[in-house]
């Protein structure tokens, strides 16, 4: 499991934004993001294949284990906030694999994962704030 922290160049650029104008009204923060995850795993579609034939004991397909098989251009995050809640990111990765990078397949596939996780902190702050 990689532990570098990938945080969206975009989430970082409107955070500033925010701090510039003062606003100062409670918010979800990209800290409230990173201190909601408990951990995080990254892995290609053939890791998740070739674990799946593994589990159910039967041989993976022959061109699966190629490593010019698409399958190891899907990056996949999946997040695990401190509540238990999973969110999962996927990356289907470039349409010409001789652009393929494993750190920005990890990145976009975490900014995906991390894409579902705003909106529950936002409820959560507005229930809070509701005092409900």
């Amino acid at each position: 499991m990689n532990t570098e922290v990938y945080m969206s160049n975009t989430d970082e650029t409107i955070e500033q934004e925010i701090q510039a104008k003062g606003l100062t009204a409670p918010r979800v923060t990209p800290a409230d993001i990173e201190a909601a995850i408990a951990r995080e795993y990254y892995f290609t579609a053939a890791d998740g294949v070739l674990g799946a034939c593994i589990s159910d004991n039967v041989p993976m397909f022959a061109d699966a284990q190629e490593p010019t098989s698409p399958l190891h251009l899907v990056t996949c995050c999946l997040l695990i906030t401190r509540n238990g809640t999973k969110l999962f990111g996927v990356n289907e990765g470039p349409v010409s694999p001789e652009n393929f990078d494993a750190d920005m397949g990890r990145r976009m596939a975490r900014q995906k994962a991390i894409d579902q996780l705003w909106p529950m902190l936002g409820y959560e702050l507005r229930t809070k704030l509701a005092g409900l």
